[in-house]
């Protein structure tokens, strides 16, 4: 049979464009949904308050999770109300005892194993701002409820450039089996925006400053982000109109897919548009920091002060951070610490493996108190401190980690709340859930129309 040449070339051409076209498009979805890409369009105002008067510096909020529980011996303080002395574990926080709230008897009873069974670890932090109990998968059906932060976000998001930030000292897990038939997306994940859609944590210190302020020194950083947003514009164009040409090819059902995944386009043009009515980026005269470091204090404590920059500009008023995920074994070797931290907490009441579990909360603790000093010492735009104008819960999911225990959960609640919240004292709460409290912080942020969250019988009187 004779063939054409010049057709064969012209077809052949026509194929290999449509196959790179198709490598292009698929790498250029996983670009999408990388978590550096996605925050650029996320960012929503350089500096919402800017131009506020001093008596407006606005009120932020915060959750500092770290795993395993604590040693309850060493924990709870002597003495009730203002009349209290710190035990060991909190011994660190005495510079900021002021700005404290210790409070006992907050439950997350949603978080026992009722008729679940083994799986404490992925259930007290898939717990902890949600108030629910989560579904017993380790598959890709997994439930759970919008956390807190995302229902505060919800409404006072678009009021700065991120309506969240999400962080974490740890991996970035959304599938797989994690503990006894729960998916790991529960034990990895603080922040949920659905009850099926968990807003994965930045874990590299690089990474979150250059979505916070730009890649480059400082000086440089506002252009080569507006560069960068003017880029992912135009692909955004690229791809709506591939995938336009596109729609009356397919079936029914890719349709379906199609249209969702256009969805999530239009609302990423959305927020890019929403970015560019405010003003310029913040460019703080502090260097990009490097990637994760060796050190695990030194990763804490770079993440701490990430978590200071993006309040400090605005950039954000509502965060998670996650130290460690629920069931964390790192060892401490820099406190002379060998042994993992979960397989300790198995102490079985042996007094050499409680001990070293006590050091480890100490150790979280002294991090804790670090960055509380440093917020206590940053002004506000009001000539307040930084921590006076917030509000950050510190706590874990479980209560004692030998027994795997989720009612009397330790937990602080510090900062001024805007002058809002009374420290200095040792609180017994007598038993309530702990939801109670998310719903009291979500009223002082000025959310409105949420009665309940989570297993919530009322608000959480008295702080």
């Amino acid at each position: 049979m004779k063939t054409n040449p010049i057709l064969d070339r012209d077809l052949a051409a026509q194929r290999y464009a449509s196959l790179s076209r198709r490598r292009f498009l698929r790498g250029l979805g996983a670009c999408l949904a990388l978590p550096a890409f996605e925050s650029t369009f996320l960012s929503l105002a350089a500096n919402a308050t800017a131009s506020s008067s001093a008596k407006d510096a606005p009120l932020r909020l915060a959750f500092v999770y770290f795993p395993n529980g604590a040693i309850q011996a060493n924990w709870w303080p002597s003495g009730e109300g203002k009349d209290f002395n710190l035990n060991r574990t909190l011994q660190p926080l005495e510079n900021v005892r002021n700005r404290l709230q210790i409070l006992s008897g907050l439950d997350h009873v949603n978080a026992t194993p009722g008729p679940d069974g083994a799986g404490d670890h992925a259930r007290a932090s898939g717990t902890f701002l949600t108030g629910v109990r989560v579904k017993k998968t380790a598959g890709a059906d997994i439930h759970a409820g919008i956390s807190i932060d995302q229902v505060v976000a919800n409404q006072i998001g678009h009021l700065t450039r991120f309506p969240s930030l999400e962080l974490t000292c740890d991996a970035v897990r959304k599938s797989g089996n994690c503990d006894s038939g729960y998916s790991c997306a529960y034990q990895y994940n603080l922040s949920w925006r659905s009850p099926t859609q968990p807003v994965a944590p930045e874990p590299n210190p690089r990474l979150l400053f250059e979505r916070l302020f730009g890649a480059g020194a400082p000086g440089e950083r506002r252009e080569n982000l507006q560069r960068r947003q003017q880029q992912q514009r135009s692909i955004l164009d690229f791809v709506l109109e591939d995938a336009r040409s596109l729609q009356g090819k397919l079936g029914a059902r890719d349709k379906q897919k199609l249209d969702e995944y256009l969805g999530s386009v239009r609302e990423i043009e959305q927020r890019i548009e929403r970015a560019e009515s405010f003003g310029a980026t913040p460019d703080p005269t502090v260097e990009t920091p490097g990637g994760i470091p060796p050190s695990f204090e030194e990763y804490v404590q770079i993440m701490y002060d990430m978590l200071i920059l993006a309040f400090q500009t605005d950039s954000t008023r509502i965060a998670t951070f996650l130290l460690a995920n629920e069931g964390s074994n790192r060892a401490f070797p820099e406190i002379g610490i060998a042994e993992g931290h979960h397989f300790l907490t198995h102490h079985r009441n042996k007094q050499e493996m409680i001990d070293k579990v006590a050091e480890i909360d100490l150790w979280y603790i002294k991090q804790f108190a670090r960055f509380l000093e440093k917020m206590e010492g940053t002004s506000d735009q009001d000539g307040r401190s930084l921590l006076e104008n917030s509000m950050i819960v510190y706590g874990s999911g479980n209560a004692d980690g030998n027994r795997h225990t989720h009612v009397n959960l330790p937990v602080l609640l510090a900062g001024g709340g805007g002058s809002t919240l009374t420290g200095g004292r040792f609180l017994k709460c007598g038993g309530v859930p702990m939801s109670n409290l998310l719903l009291s912080l979500a009223d002082r942020l000025g959310v409105s129309g949420l009665e309940r969250h989570g297993d919530s019988t009322g608000r959480l009187a008295g702080i």
